[in-house]
């Protein structure tokens, strides 16, 4: 098997990495740095390949998962409360105008034949 196949890898080991660089590339990392990231974090949460003959049966361990999780929104927490409220209300005056025109429509309660 050459030096980074995936063949020993199970299909949700896959989509778990698939999920994890496309959340780095979202953060601004590039795309083969973001690949090789992935990879590193489903080896050190799972140990690696899950397929047999490979050390099938160790437990995982999402330590990594669990760091990312709790730091996420630090930053934030830290603002004060009128600027988190600002965003706030900005985020749904943009997501209420970013709103399919079908949406629009039944929220106002006018039928599709008025448009």
């Amino acid at each position: 098997m050459t030096r980074g196949s995936k063949a020993k890898y199970t299909n949700k080991q896959k989509r778990r990495a698939r999920r994890i660089e496309k959340s780095y590339e979202r953060r601004g990392v590039g795309r083969r740095e973001a690949t090789r990231r992935a990879w590193a974090t489903e080896n050190k949460e799972t140990g690696g390949g899950k397929k047999s003959g490979s050390g099938r049966g160790k437990r995982e361990n999402r330590s990594a998962s669990r760091k990312g999780g709790r730091l996420g929104g630090r930053a934030q927490a830290r603002r004060p409360a009128a600027a988190r409220s600002r965003s706030a209300r900005k985020a749904a005056a943009t997501r209420k105008r970013r709103r399919s025109p079908a949406k629009r429509r039944r929220k106002t309660g006018l039928s599709r034949w008025f448009f």
